[in-house]
């Protein structure tokens, strides 16, 4: 039950997954949270280091879609303008979303990675999509009031993990 939990990569940030990277290991698309993932969940736009991201991700060929549990309002308004497709209200970990988010690609799920930073939604949720995950540190060190709970449970997963001998949170890419 506790490696469902277990992300396929744990790495700083977004940034550290590059193009060539993905490209290397015949990845081909990318399903990304928002909020914490790419900018602080209070942040209503994109950085220039996302946007340029982003331009990378798009020139190298790789698809990247958001899958958020926000509303529509807030992941339309952050991804509109970067003419990056959403899913919104995701219900994450549910994989419905994260289905969607494949089949609009047009990729085989063998090729679409995962990134998000959360174990409870997006590491869990990738992992039973059977998806490869990739786990970051949150971008900012406060939450959304939901988000909270899910951190503290969080920490309890991640003791558990690294007392198995799963996991090594120090090492982070």
């Amino acid at each position: 039950m506790y490696r469902l939990f277990l992300p396929n990569e744990y790495v700083k940030n977004v940034f550290r997954v590059t193009p060539e990277q993905l490209k290397k290991n015949g990845i081909r698309g990318v399903i990304t949270d928002l909020d914490n993932t790419l900018v602080e969940w209070d942040r209503p736009d994109a950085t220039e280091e996302i946007i340029d991201w982003m331009k990378d991700m798009r020139e190298a060929g790789i698809h990247v879609t958001i899958v958020s549990n926000n509303n529509e309002e807030r992941v339309k308004a952050f991804a509109d303008p970067l003419g990056i497709p959403f899913i919104h209200r995701a219900r994450k970990p549910m994989g419905k979303a994260f289905r969607q988010a494949v089949r609009q690609m047009g990729i085989p799920k063998e090729q679409v990675v995962v990134i998000g930073d959360q174990l409870l939604t997006d590491i869990f949720g990738g992992n039973r999509s059977g998806l490869h995950t990739v786990l970051v540190v949150p971008v900012a060190s406060s939450d959304g009031l939901a988000t909270r709970f899910n951190r503290k449970v969080e920490r309890m997963i991640m003791q558990k993990l690294k007392r198995r001998g799963l996991i090594d949170w120090e090492e982070i890419k």
